[in-house]
């Protein structure tokens, strides 16, 4: 399929009312106005769509950041069309976003993704090779569309250093010698449920090796089965993911487990991660 994937630059009125499309196919959801993401991609942004055939399936949509002395790239959105979702597209964009920020003269790129969703997680760390030291509460607020409805909007908030060596780098040294401290169980209806983590949140203070988080394979299984159990995990894994960073652990990677019921986020101490030109951000 992705041989017959072309990428673009969108900067056009026409270009725009398809991204406002396919925002609704995506998620059932009011677009971005016209005049914001065209005057966007005049002053610094970046808008980018996949297609296949001549039909957007896909697109991101990113504006410049500024913050304490460094400029960035913003990735607002990334959307592909529920059709061909899974299929690498996704991956592809943000390569080509890669290699268009470079250009541009950025060398960090951020976004944000929701980190019980695991399909975005393993792209944007385990693929990608993004990093996260940074946890942000209900970020936006209430939201009303399919995937967010119903919980609070907690948010990673990432950081792509696309030119340092970690971006073409895996961590397969700190994924063997990761260790499980947070335990989890399976319910009665077949649905992980993570167990008493006031413990291992209180020895966290005296480990220096990679940990292992788990988080729900199929999140918005859980949620529309038993909507008591996602918050469960919002607030567990909240409670967890700000202990972590707090005790300078970055989030690294994602592992995927075929035949279980969660995947597993790989932690390590940010003095032992090893870098060129990662910087933190305050």
């Amino acid at each position: 399929m992705n041989s017959t994937i072309e990428t673009r630059v969108l900067n056009t009125y026409t270009d725009m009312k398809l991204v406002q499309k396919l925002e609704k196919d995506v998620w059932n959801m009011e677009p971005i106005p016209l005049h914001q993401t065209i005057t966007a991609s005049q002053n610094g942004g970046l808008l980018l769509g996949a297609f296949l055939n001549e039909e957007m399936i896909g697109f991101s949509y990113s504006f410049p950041g500024f913050c304490k002395g460094q400029s960035y790239l913003c990735s607002h959105m990334l959307g592909i069309h529920p059709s061909h979702q899974e299929k690498g597209v996704g991956a592809r964009l943000k390569q080509a976003q890669k290699e268009l920020a470079r250009e541009m003269g950025y060398d960090l790129i951020t976004w944000t993704y929701d980190p019980l969703e695991t399909r975005n997680a393993y792209l944007n760390l385990s693929k990608l090779h993004a990093i996260c030291s940074t946890y942000v509460e209900n970020c936006y607020g209430e939201m009303e569309d399919n995937l967010n409805r119903g919980l609070p909007s907690d948010r990673f908030k990432v950081e792509w250093w696309i030119d340092s060596s970690h971006v073409s780098k895996q961590h397969k040294d700190s994924i063997n010698q990761a260790q499980h401290i947070f335990q989890w169980e399976t319910t009665k209806n077949h649905l992980p449920k993570l167990m008493n983590i006031e413990q291992s949140l209180h020895n966290i203070a005296v480990m220096d090796k990679p940990l292992l988080v788990p988080v729900p394979a199929n999140f918005q299984q859980v949620k529309s089965k038993d909507n008591a159990l996602a918050i469960d995990w919002r607030f567990k894994t909240r409670e967890i993911f700000q202990t972590l960073f707090s005790q300078q652990y970055v989030a690294v990677s994602l592992i995927k487990n075929a035949n279980e019921l969660v995947h597993y986020y790989v932690l390590v101490k940010q003095q032992n991660l090893e870098r060129s030109r990662i910087k933190s951000e305050s």
